[in-house]
């Protein structure tokens, strides 16, 4: 499945955000492969959704600290920025000056990694970045690298984003460190928030689909008419497009994505097919946050690029992370949206 030729391996690599999501699938991935991994988190570790013993893990420290990016960056040969305080949509929208605050960890670990002679740098930015008034109609065509101007992103996180894509590109103009940035579009699947606030809509809706069966409820909430789309694309496809980004002479921006763009309606029904009930009513709550109307990723250049596309369709990836989601709520309650490997 891995092509050796994009292998990064006997590396010391930092990673920063951890024990998040995707920073927890890319240590793992990374530590397979053989490589030396310095873990990063503000959360404690009891909060860490995968925390690996064999990496050197450095819990609860807070990187908008410009002296915990000196300490940890030491001796690093590779530095994956995949840190910021965000969440779905409803976090975003309710919370725009703690995303814009992340602006600082990008900014603080590019100072310490020119002072360090870091030999390269990946900065993990978001779809959100790209013009909001392209995305103002269900099912767009797919957004592409250039379409992040002029510049409207989403509030708060994707200005945050956006301002730190400049960071990186200036910090390689200007010293000489390379950059590598990828354009996330919704990542999802198992060892994942499903739960909280901060949970995107696939881990939400399939959370929302276990516990209505479970309890026999005929009627789930969904934020929005449902009509709003989005393409998602699973973790692991992402860790492999992000690596071979990593790898890579492409410095610019650059997306990582699906674009099998569906409805959210869509989606519930792939989830409800999933679990084998037929069919819930559905509650549309017009006053929650629901974001732009359309989004979907132009995958062309990282086509070109990388000469790679993801595979994983998302029926697929929908039924790897519900059972992940049922075995998570049948062991640990609702409730509970953390994972440790210990």
């Amino acid at each position: 499945m891995f092509n050796n030729n994009f292998m990064i391996k006997s590396k010391k690599i930092l990673i920063v955000g951890a024990g998040g999501f995707i920073g927890g699938h890319l240590v793992n991935r990374l530590l397979k492969d053989g490589n030396s991994i310095v873990a990063s988190d503000i959360k404690p570790k009891e909060y860490w959704f995968q925390d690996f013993p064999e990496a050197e893990n450095h819990y609860a420290m807070d990187m908008k600290d410009i002296s915990n990016c000196r300490k940890v960056v030491e001796n690093i040969d590779y530095v994956f920025n995949m840190a910021c305080n965000m969440g779905g949509m409803g976090f975003i929208e309710n919370n725009k000056a703690e995303c814009m605050q992340s602006v600082l960890i990008n900014t603080n670990l590019l100072i310490a990694c020119k002072e360090k002679k870091v030999q390269r740098y990946f900065f993990s930015s978001s779809a959100c970045a790209y013009n909001t008034t392209k995305q103002k109609d269900v099912f767009i065509e797919g957004l592409k690298e250039e379409d992040a101007y002029p510049a409207n992103p989403e509030d708060g996180y994707g200005w945050e984003k956006l301002f730190s894509e400049r960071m990186c590109r200036h910090f390689q103009e200007d010293y000489g460190l390379e950059v590598r940035v990828a354009r996330y579009h919704n990542i999802y699947g198992p060892y994942g928030t499903y739960d909280g606030g901060r949970e995107k809509a696939p881990a939400a809706l399939c959370r929302k689909v276990i516990l209505a069966k479970k309890e026999n409820l005929e009627t789930i909430d969904v934020w929005g008419d449902g009509q709003q789309t989005r393409t998602f694309l699973y973790v692991d496809e992402c860790v492999e497009g992000t690596l071979r980004l990593f790898e890579s002479n492409h410095s610019d921006p650059i997306n990582i994505g699906s674009d099998e763009q569906v409805s959210i309606n869509q989606m519930i029904e792939m989830i409800e097919n999933i679990s084998g009930v037929n069919s819930f009513n559905k509650n549309y709550q017009l006053d929650k946050p629901k974001g732009v109307r359309g989004r979907s990723s132009n995958n062309d250049l990282i086509k070109k690029v990388l000469n790679w596309s993801y595979k994983m369709s998302l029926k697929d990836g929908l039924s790897k992370t519900y059972k992940w989601i049922e075995s998570e709520m049948n062991q640990k309650g609702s409730n509970i949206n953390r994972f440790t490997k210990s």
